[in-house]
């Protein structure tokens, strides 16, 4: 019989201010593991209300018998342009490999898309085999290795993935009818 915890909904929301010291917590616990700790709740409750910025929390049940919800993962993405960046991404750890990290990643991909992001970039520790296999189950695609890029004491591997392609320049004169030479 398969697993009760797989059958678990999980749900996206938006992160509040309340969130903050459990995303927090979760960063430095499951993500910064000897890295020291920089995603404390100030930070990520300015990210929350940053305009080009969205911390989104996946949540699920509980227990089987109860309705609450918990937070068992969340990500952080700001968006520019045309690009986006993840800067951090956690799932509880009993959870992991039962789609929280998917989930998240299709709500942030759709929420780019929809702001006409053409591509997400991220990075990763280049020893983190497990997150590596995730981003390229999601075609995401190493574009660099960073020295020392995690307090100057562990190397970053830097991903991408592709959206869809961003539309051609138009070129002004083109669009105001002008002759071309």
């Amino acid at each position: 019989m398969e697993d009760a915890t797989r059958k678990t909904k999980t749900d996206c929301r938006l992160a509040r201010t309340q969130d903050t010291t459990l995303l927090a917590r979760m960063s430095r616990d499951y993500v910064e593991t000897g890295l020291g700790w920089s995603w404390r709740a100030n930070r990520i409750n300015r990210l929350i209300h940053a305009p080009d910025s969205v911390v989104v929390c996946a949540e699920r049940s509980a227990a089987l018998t109860t309705s609450a919800r918990q937070i068992c993962g969340f990500a952080i993405m700001e968006f520019g342009i045309d690009r986006a960046h993840l800067n951090l991404l956690a799932v509880v750890p009993t959870l992991r490999r039962q789609g929280v990290a998917r989930t998240l990643m299709t709500w942030l991909e759709k929420s780019a898309a929809v702001a006409g992001t053409t591509q997400i970039d991220l990075e990763v520790r280049a020893t983190n085999e497990g997150a590596l296999s995730f981003y390229e189950a999601l075609d995401f695609r190493l574009i660099d290795t960073v020295p020392a890029y995690y307090n100057g004491r562990e190397n970053a591997h830097r991903l991408r993935k592709q959206l869809f392609e961003a539309p051609p320049q138009r070129d002004a004169q083109t669009d105001s009818g002008a002759q071309q030479p």
